[in-house]
């Protein structure tokens, strides 16, 4: 039976227009009758997910920053800080490349430079870091890093941003998030090794958990469960290796799957 049930968020939880879908709260409420917990799994800052989910908050396990901060009942239960010097490698070698994003995740907070912080970049900024700062230079910065993000607003980031980063390709965890955003972390973090984590901890087999994603930051973590869910708008490469598709994310797609598990007895 299924214990725990991992979800990305943009593309597959959240709907088009950002909002969660239709009958999720009682979905949510039979998952916690029957003793299943819901996992948010997302590229997106902890304060972020803690806003969406505000009402859950003593009951849902959070895997922010693509599963480099794991948190639960407001208490961090691993994380995996990246090296201080290969975030500033990679702000230097990103830092020729014009109009693009460039966040310092932090476990306290998200980071931008002043000459980025534009209306538009902080509209962009808002959807995924909702706790956030403005510095003049990251040597300002007193925190401890998770991640660097970076944004295009082309939606070509794979050329634009992660073509860039090759050199890091070999030490360091360099994913495409969406056709908007990469992620750096340090090397062999990702929400799969998250969720092998949590197996381990919380003493869950693979067969025993189920997770939804979309896009190429959620392979490992399709990879590392038992039921994996690829959304009918995933990226196809998702789509060869999960064991069922569902509906899109506008067709509330992981409701969809859900209710399938318990229509099926895995639930």
């Amino acid at each position: 039976m299924i214990k725990i049930i991992f979800s990305d968020m943009d593309g597959t939880l959240l709907t088009s227009q950002n909002k969660l879908p239709d009958g999720f709260d009682e979905t949510m409420a039979e998952l916690k009758k029957r003793g299943v917990i819901f996992a948010p799994a997302s590229g997106r800052q902890y304060f972020s997910l803690l806003k969406t989910f505000s009402k859950y908050v003593d009951e849902f396990l959070f895997l922010a920053e693509n599963g480099t901060l794991v948190m639960h009942r407001e208490i961090e239960i691993f994380s995996s800080p990246i090296d201080i010097n290969a975030v500033n490698k990679v702000l230097e070698v990103t830092e020729p490349i014009k109009n693009i994003l460039r966040v310092w995740c932090g476990k306290k907070d998200a980071y931008i430079r002043r000459d980025n912080d534009t209306p538009e970049n902080q509209a962009e900024l808002n959807k995924y870091y909702t706790h956030n700062a403005v510095v003049d230079d990251w040597a300002e910065i007193d925190d401890t890093p998770i991640k660097v993000a970076m944004f295009d607003g082309t939606a070509h980031a794979d050329k634009n941003i992660y073509s860039h980063l090759a050199p890091f390709y070999d030490n360091l965890q360099v994913v495409l998030s969406s056709d908007y955003w990469v992620d750096v972390m340090s090397k062999g973090i990702n929400k799969g090794e998250a969720v092998r984590n949590i197996q381990r901890i919380l003493e869950i087999k693979p067969e025993e958990c189920a997770a939804f994603g979309d896009y190429l930051n959620d392979y490992e973590m399709i990879q590392a469960v038992g039921h994996g869910f690829a959304m009918a708008n995933a990226h196809p490469d998702l789509k060869k290796i999960a064991k069922y598709e569902t509906a899109s994310n506008d067709q509330f797609g992981v409701i969809v799957g859900i209710k399938r598990l318990i229509d099926e007895g895995l639930i």
